[in-house]
């Protein structure tokens, strides 16, 4: 399970929670210019956009679980289970394994306008990275400051919706999320005003007679209906809540900050879920990248410092992967 958010205030920004059972062996990877990517259908490419994410350790091809170009297109997977599927290659389409189709967009497109053109083409393959490594069942984000699009590949097809809400978690199917969210409209971040009683003069009730006094009893009373479980749709309908009231000053620090603070609104702590084999869904790291400046920032379950990666902090010309492994030991300030 997992939520990623875009953000822009000043600058763009993209954010993704990682929630999963176990570690993939995901280090922040740097892909410059000239690594040639090999893709199984499309040949090589020897030439492309640089970009930034984090990725499984794989010296030969970057698994990117999400990643930003030095163009400023983002592009996050999401775990799909029950609804992705993928076929065969298929003569006369664009086809891509699940696992290039990050890198295929990325490498390639500057924009979400551009990444839509390659889309309608597109046929997704249910090829393995190995045997090892079977294809995941995900759907994906894919946003620059513009636009958010959403890509489903489903048995019916492979279907592109438009996200205005810059979120998205899990199953259901994006349009679900998107219908569910009229059930939460009348959810505020404002000081809540009494509406349950209505004045008799209106036909509510008899002639001149007025209910009880009702006031809230303390503050964050306008959100009381707002999930609080860690189920897809919830995440979906919280993160777009604390998303769209978000307030904060347009430094790089108090954005980074307030992203983060998205992020944990909807992240999960060990124990608070169990799956059907009996293990723990936690969020195991949470990223913000700008997209604009290609700073990826993360912090992980067991380290809350945020750290930083800057990729035009390395030869972005070059030919080879750079990999920084993740800083998962907790760091504590002490101050006496």
């Amino acid at each position: 399970m997992c939520t990623s958010i875009t953000f822009k205030n000043g600058d763009f920004y993209f954010g993704r929670n990682m929630d999963l059972e176990y570690s993939f062996g995901e280090c922040v990877t740097v892909t410059p210019r000239r690594f040639p990517f090999r893709f199984r259908y499309e040949g090589a490419l020897a030439s492309h956009y640089a970009m930034i994410g984090m990725a499984a350790g794989e010296a030969s091809f970057p698994l990117y679980a999400e990643a930003v170009n030095e163009k400023g297109l983002c592009m996050a997977g999401l775990n799909f289970p029950g609804n992705a599927s993928y076929g065969k290659a298929a003569e006369g389409k664009a086809n891509a394994a699940v696992y290039e189709l990050i890198p295929w967009l990325l490498g390639t497109c500057a924009s979400v306008g551009e990444a839509e053109e390659k889309l309608g083409a597109l046929n997704l393959t249910d090829d393995a990275f190995s045997e090892t490594m079977p294809p995941a069942p995900l759907h994906w984000m894919l946003a620059d400051r513009e636009r958010c699009l959403v890509i489903e590949s489903v048995r019916e097809g492979i279907n592109i919706y438009e996200d205005p809400v810059g979120v998205l978690t899990n199953n259901p199917p994006f349009e679900y999320h998107r219908t569910n969210l009229n059930n939460y409209l009348n959810v505020t971040a404002q000081y809540p005003r009494a509406q349950f009683f209505r004045p008799g003069e209106t036909g509510g009730a008899a002639a001149g007679e007025d209910g009880p006094d009702l006031k809230p009893c303390s503050q964050g009373m306008g959100g009381i209906g707002l999930p609080g479980d860690f189920s897809a749709a919830s995440r979906f309908v919280k993160a777009a809540f604390l998303k769209w009231n978000s307030v904060c000053g347009k430094s790089e620090e108090e954005n980074v900050s307030q992203v983060f603070h998205i992020l944990d609104g909807v992240a999960m702590p060990r124990g608070a879920v169990i799956t059907q084999d009996g293990n723990y869904d936690i969020t195991t790291y949470s990223c913000c990248v700008n997209a604009d400046t290609g700073i990826y920032y993360y912090k992980t379950y067991e380290n809350s410092q945020i750290s930083a990666v800057d990729m035009r902090g390395i030869d972005l010309d070059g030919d080879t992967l750079t990999a920084y492994p993740m800083e998962t030991g907790q760091a504590i300030r002490k101050v006496n």
